[in-house]
């Protein structure tokens, strides 16, 4: 499989371009340092083969990486994984676009050029130009400074002409003079495509009841050989690969031998129940019992091509041993994880990897009022209003002082401000006989706790006021409006309701626990709001060296080192305050920088010294961060402070820091008194006189250097890194509270854990101190993911393949947890292999079998491609391919991909029919190559006003030069919506009409631009699918407008929603007199059906026809021909394209996903402008003008059917509609048949009909049993909820239900499958309709001339 879009062979320049994006997301700093060592390399790949240039690639970034960051590059490569990133690039420059002629450009607020001498020219007025929109993956040279103007280079990287222009502008970028911004491109990419990995492919065994194969044969090509096609080297224990080494003269007859065993091995008779109950375990105790470097290899070959292993299986005795250890392994599992037999689970370190009322609500107030002394409740409200609630609260109760509080707030009028004549007008009103001065008044008896509201609002910093919180957790502003904020409190009710119930089902939670204390003692509950701490991002200092050892003062060595080893060396330099002098690990390290000459320094020691007095887990460093230019006066206290560190012991430290972090000290010190006079007794005073005098500068340059280069701190700027993470620069309001929080947070969440390993290591206490902030600040630098699991078995003598990491390395901790004989099974087995090249792995895999299997486990053969690394041999690449060797013949079989979500595939070449693949009649080697067509975009959209999806809403994506590239229409359920696109950097706009008329956007997540930009910018840039959540909003004077009741008509769309095959520059106008036929078809024998079922149409209407056909399952063939027929037949055609949604129970049958493409997404798949469409099998004959079927009256219902026949009464007893569920359910009403349907688009959208059939479908289709038709079930089922009208019989006749006598009358005629005779359907189709011959000679010619003119168009080129 190749993507589809603009092409880059894994060879240069692809191989330097995703080596740098690799180095980008490491660090910034290595990206640039790494594209200083390769800037030119691409000069070389002329006289360089392929596998030379991917060594000299990697042998450059070892400069860089480790060993196993090396291993990560390779498997990059080996799946792409920078393809998207980098084509994401060349569509923007594509979009600028590139000046005529150029390999490399330079963009300058607007202005383009590809030549250097122009640059200077092009800077003196490039701020009056409009800055440019820079992206969240653009690579920017390193500066301090953001405000510049920007220049954008477009170039391929290792080019000549790229290391001109970068000498150039990082010269400038060093100077301060520009933002210098690097992207990729290519001005003439290769022709060779990109063939991608990570993805499954299936050969499903189908059912061969009824004959689906079409007769018609593909002339034959030469068959082609596939090396290496007798690659099974162990064939019924015989084991060829070492037989032919020890005779090499026998060599031809032992592979005669083995072709023989091979074949006789591929008995595939189908198995007794009773020999299929133990299969799982049996491929287990198969898998156990070899040797453990071929247990993976062995689990891959049974699942992978089980249909041909299970009858050996059937003679493997179960080891009893291993079924019982199982059995208790898999119970505990159940109680621990609730993981069930058969379930897959893969955790890497712990880290899951993809493969949910007690107390009463009770509600209470914080009053902010004003704290003075001298004010009362006679002339300020906030204290009347105080005053009031405490009287009414402790004369009367609680509850009449909250409602007495909303009828003050009643009285407030044309929503001025509480005044005290509402306060008091309550007051004489509710409580006649109170005394107003008593309780208002100076004396008041009344006014206790005034103060402490305030004091808990600063001490929380919860900010701007109002502020709501719900068992400690703040609201957001948005939601504190009356709309709003009642669904905002259902909400986080239900989710804590939720919590409670599993905390109570665990035991956690009891009758004998106070449930607020219960709350309030979690981790996430913290004493005070600082969004700094709390909701900052941070930097992560990597704080582990590359082997520089620098001491601190050696200022000039310090200078060349990189941004980790800078940190490193100051890290490495560091000396404390801590807890207590004796021996203790510090599980939080914090760093303070500051100018500690400045009162702000100063005040920021102070709190972090108040904060260190009560704390048990900190140690304090300090870091200098001078404001001016280093000299003795200007760093006389902070000169105090690096001396007392350095000679002082723990408990006089804390006492003098104390002393010089005081105003009053600072004072007297600038004033000229001696910094010795405020030396305790106790402070060992010549050794801190000494070192006071002798600091020299340059550990405050290191410092100052340190802040600059690696915190970007402006000079004096303050900041806090605790355990490597860096927050700042921070304002002169940090506070010793601010010290907690920070300190809890980081505590709870790695620090404590990984002191509980730390603390048993056989080293002192600094340096435990040290490792749990190094790997602290390592591994929490890493994406957010899941919480650890910590697996374990209770026994894994028998039943858990174990595999051994190498020795003295780091090693990484893999648990799997599958049942072989799964879908999953057939994956992990390749996953695990190739994981155990790339990392140094300690595997444990526990087969989680199933007992008292009924049917076949795995019914079809499979492949996983996936490999470590390129394979490169000599000066080529072999491309990653899916084998299928050695597979019977006699099966017939259907070709299906296994991808990831979010990628759109098709097929683009093939040589045989794909969904009837029959070895036994074919010569040559089967061959399918397929393309990553588009990645999916899929999003969330929501009304902001009504908080519902607005149905029939529509966007578009496009680009500056091609506003409209698809579109798509929003669905009632969950408000989902998905586009097409490849990777680049597209704008998100409403569409043009209705959508932009009456909606606006009002906010957006997921995306890439701020949500006050004025476009929608979405970047794709990997090859996983991106989510959105759009928020819209109905204009002001567009309230009371509908996008689906308004009746003014909009025209069809240029392109639609649903993927279509191309856009069309026709007038937008209304097409009111056109037959849109709706069809699917997969195969070639249905595709044959297709084309004549749509002659039969056209030749019974004078009306224009336009086809719409599900692109998905079609054919190269079919897609191929199409064009021609519509050019001969005069119709026209879309292909529309749809992915099932990852929400929407997803069915694992080719047959089941086509039907459920017939019915589930009919309000999505065309445009709003289709008033009706009609959908017609693929196998039916029309013989009537399909106009009066468009323009029959529904009576209101939403679509129409045909109701089954009745009349051939020889057929009772097949049909299943008469009896059981269906003749309850249905009661007197029809069971109708799904070949033929009419659809009202208009009333379908208007009354939600997709939304409840994909609702009920959601609900049934959990049972296997449900919905065995389920195209056609599905709507007889609904059938209450949405109406179907019965359509008279002639519309549909179909042999099998349907007497002879009415045939006459049929409008059309439908080859159903007849259960009894099993007829295949060429022949019932030549048997029963005498026209049908007739159309398919007549389209067998049209394909023959088709044919006849390519194969001339290719002997006229060749001899060209």
């Amino acid at each position: 499989m190749a993507q589809a879009w603009l092409r880059y062979a894994p060879h240069p320049p692809f191989m330097n371009q995703a080596s740098n994006e690799f180095m980008a997301e490491e660090s910034n700093e290595k990206f640039w340092q790494f594209l200083d060592t390769v800037k030119e390399l691409a000069i070389y790949k002329k006289r360089e083969s392929g596998y030379s240039y991917y060594n000299l690639i990697l042998k450059k970034a070892g400069q860089f990486l480790d060993n196993l960051h090396i291993n990560l590059l390779k498997f990059a490569f080996s799946i792409r994984a920078y393809s998207p990133t980098i084509q994401m690039f060349q569509q923007i420059a594509a979009d600028e676009p590139p000046p005529d002629g150029c390999d490399a450009f330079v963009v300058i607020h607007k202005k383009h050029t590809c030549k250097i001498n122009e640059i200077k020219k092009l800077l003196k007025k490039a701020t009056s130009r409009p800055r440019p929109y820079l992206f969240e993956g653009d690579h920017k040279f390193p500066t301090n400074k953001e405000n510049l103007p920007v220049i954008i280079l477009y170039a391929e990287m290792g080019t000549r002409s790229f290391s001109k222009f970068h000498t150039v502008l990082s010269e400038k970028a060093q100077n301060g003079e520009i933002l210098y911004v690097l992207r990729h491109y290519i001005q003439k990419p290769t022709s060779r495509k990109m063939y991608l990995s990570g993805y499954g492919v299936e050969l499903a065994i189908k059912s061969t009841e009824y004959k689906t194969l079409d007769d018609t044969q593909v002339k034959t090509v030469t068959n082609t050989t596939v090396e290496g096609e007798i690659e099974t080297n162990e064939v019924q224990g015989f084991f060829f690969g070492k037989l032919k080494e020890r005779y090499s003269d026998l060599r031809d007859n032992l592979t005669a031998f083995q072709k023989y065993l091979i074949e006789s091995s591929k008995e595939m008779m189908p198995l007794k129940v009773w020999e299929l109950q133990d299969l799982s375990f049996q491929a287990a105790s198969q898998i156990m019992a070899t040797p453990v470097y071929d247990a993976l290899k062995l689990m891959k070959d049974i699942s992978q091509n089980f249909p041909i292993k299970a009858r050996s299986l059937t003679r493997i005795s179960i080891n009893q041993h291993m079924k019982k250890e199982i059995q208790k392994n898999q119970q505990d599992l159940h109680n621990r994880f609730e993981i069930q037999p058969g379930d897959a689970r893969l955790y890497i370190n712990g880290l899951p990897v993809d493969m949910d009322a007690l107390d009463p609500f009770r509600i209470g107030f914080v009053f902010i009022v004003n704290t003075d002394d001298e004010v009362d409740g006679t002339n300020d409200a906030g204290v009347a209003l105080w005053r009031t609630f405490n009287y009414i609260a402790k004369e009367h109760d609680v509850l009449q002082a909250f409602i007495s509080v909303t009828h003050m707030y009643q009285k407030v009028k044309n929503q001025n401000i509480l005044t005290v004549d509402n306060v008091k007008s309550v007051l004489q009103d509710k409580f006649p006989h109170a005394n107003i001065l008593d309780i208002l008044g100076i004396d008041s008896r009344y006014d206790n706790k005034r103060k402490a509201g305030a004091s808990f609002y600063k001490m929380t910093g919860l900010g701007p006021l109002p502020q709501a919180l719900y068992n400690g957790e703040s609201f957001n502003h948005e939601e504190l409006n009356i709309q709003k904020l009642e669904r905002a409190l259902l909400q986080k009710m239900m989710d804590m309701t939720i919590y409670l119930q599993r905390e109570v089902f665990m035991g956690t939670l009891n009758d004998r626990t106070n449930a607020i204390d219960f709350l309030m003692d979690k981790n996430n509950v913290v004493p005070r709001i600082n969004p700094l701490i709390l909701y900052s991002e941070g930097q992560y200092l990597n704080l582990i060296s590359t082997s520089v050892t620098t001491d601190v003062e050696d200022f000039s060595t310090f200078f060349f080192l990189d941004s980790q080893d800078k940190s490193a060396v100051i890290a490495e330099n560091m000396y404390y305050l801590t807890h207590e002098d004796e021996d203790v690990i510090s599980s939080i390290t914090l760093w303070i920088i500051a100018d500690f000459d400045k009162p702000s320094g100063r005040k920021l020691l102070l709190n972090a010294l108040k904060h260190m007095k009560k704390s048990f887990h900190s140690r304090l460093g300090v870091i200098y961060n001078p404001t001016s230019k280093i000299n003795e006066e200007n760093t006389a206290i902070s000169r105090g402070i690096l001396a007392a560190f350095l000679t002082q012991k723990n408990s006089f430290l804390r006492n003098f820091l104390r002393k010089l972090a005081r105003e009053e000290t600072a004072t007297a010190i600038y004033s000229g008194d001696k910094i010795k006079t405020f030396l305790t007794e106790e402070m060992d005073k010549n050794a801190f006189e000494k070192k006071y005098n002798t600091i020299g500068v340059n550990i405050f340059r290191t410092h100052q250097l340190f802040c600059q280069d690696v915190l970007k701190l402006g000079p004096g700027e303050m900041g806090i890194v605790s355990n490597g993470k860096y927050l700042g620069p921070l304002n002169e309001d940090f506070c010793a509270e601010d010290f907690s929080l920070l300190e809890k947070i980081t505590f709870t969440n790695l620090s404590e854990k990984i002191k509980g390993i730390v603390e048993n290591m056989a080293i002192n206490s600094k340096k435990k101190s040290d490792l749990v902030m190094k790997v602290d600040a390592l591994v929490s630098s890493l994406p957010t993911r899941e919480s650890r699991h910590n697996v374990k078995f209770l026994k894994e003598n028998h039943s858990i393949i174990k595999i051994n990491p190498q020795e003295n390395d780091m090693f990484f901790d893999v648990i799997a947890i599958v049942d072989p004989l799964t879908r999953e099974g057939q994956m992990m087995a390749q996953l695990l292999i190739v994981l155990g090249k790339i990392i140094n792995m300690k595997l444990k895999l526990f087969m989680n079998c199933r007992d008292k299997l009924s049917e076949a486990p795995l019914k079809s053969f499979y492949r996983f491609v996936l490999e470590p690394e390129l394979t490169l041999v000599t000066n080529d690449l072999i491309e990653p391919v899916a084998k299928f060797l050695d597979i019977p013949e006699s099966p017939l079989l259907t070709l299906n991909m296994i991808t990831p979500e979010g990628w759109l595939v098709e097929t683009v070449h093939s040589n045989c029919d794909l969904d009837n693949i029959h070895l036994k009649d074919i010569e040559r080697t089967v061959i399918a190559e397929y393309e990553l067509e588009y990645l999916l975009l899929e999003g969330h959209c929501f009304d902001r006003t009504t908080e519902q999806p607005p149905r029939g809403l529509q966007f578009t994506l496009g680009t500056k030069s091609q506003p409209v590239a698809v579109d798509t229409i929003v669905m009632a359920n969950l408000g989902y919506f998905q586009l097409k696109a490849n990777p680049g950097a597209w704008i998100l706009k409403l569409r043009q009409g209705k959508s932009e008329d009456i909606y606006q956007i009002v906010g957006h997540e997921g995306t890439d631009s701020q949500s006050d930009l004025g476009d929608v910018i979405v970047v794709l840039n990997s090859f996983k699918s991106k989510i959105l959540e759009i928020q819209v909003q109905k204009k002001p004077d567009k309230i009371k407008e509908d996008i689906l009741t308004d009746e003014e008509k909009t025209g069809m769309w240029d392109s639609i929603k649903s993927f279509t095959r191309s856009l069309h520059k026709e007038k937008d106008k209304k097409e009111t007199d056109v037959l849109n036929i709706f069809s699917v078809a997969s195969g070639h024998l249905y595709e044959r059906f297709l084309r004549i079922m749509m002659l039969s149409v056209l030749r019974n209407t004078k009306t224009p026809v336009k086809f719409w056909f599900l692109k998905n399952y079609l054919s190269p063939t079919f897609k191929e021909v199409i064009p021609y027929m519509a050019k001969e037949y005069g119709f026209q055609y879309e292909l529309v394209q749809y992915k099932w949604p990852r929400w929407l129970h997803q069915q694992t049958e080719k047959q089941r996903i086509i039907w459920g493409y017939k019915i589930l997404f009919l309000d999505v798949l065309f445009p709003l402008a289709v008033d009706k469409i009609i959908f017609v099998d693929a196998d039916q004959i029309v013989r009537h003008d399909l106009k009066e079927l468009r323009d029959f009256d529904l009576g209101g219902a939403p679509y129409g059917y045909t109701p089954f026949c009745d009349s051939r009464t020889d057929m009772d007893g097949y049909r299943f509609w008469k009896k059981g569920y269906w003749a309850s359910h249905l009661l007197r009403r029809k069971y109708h048949i799904s070949a033929l349907y009419v659809v009202d688009l208009k009333r379908f959208r208007r009354i939600a009909a997709g939304d409840r059939l994909r609702g009920q479908y959601q609900a049934l289709s959990q049972d296997p049993n449900s919905l065995s038709n389920l195209d056609q079930d599905l709507p007889n089922n609904m059938i209450y909820q949405v109406a179907i009208k019965s359509l008279p019989q002639d519309w549909l006749w179909c042999e099998t239900w349907c007497d002879d006598e009415s045939k006459q009358r049929a409008k059309t005629i439908d080859l159903c499958n007849n259960p009894k005779t099993k007829e295949p359907k060429l022949k019932a189709a030549a048997r029963i309709v005498p026209e049908w011959v007739e159309y398919d000679t007549e389209i067998r010619q049209l394909l023959d001339h088709l044919e006849n003119k390519k194969e001339n168009a290719i002997l006229t080129h060749d001899e060209l």
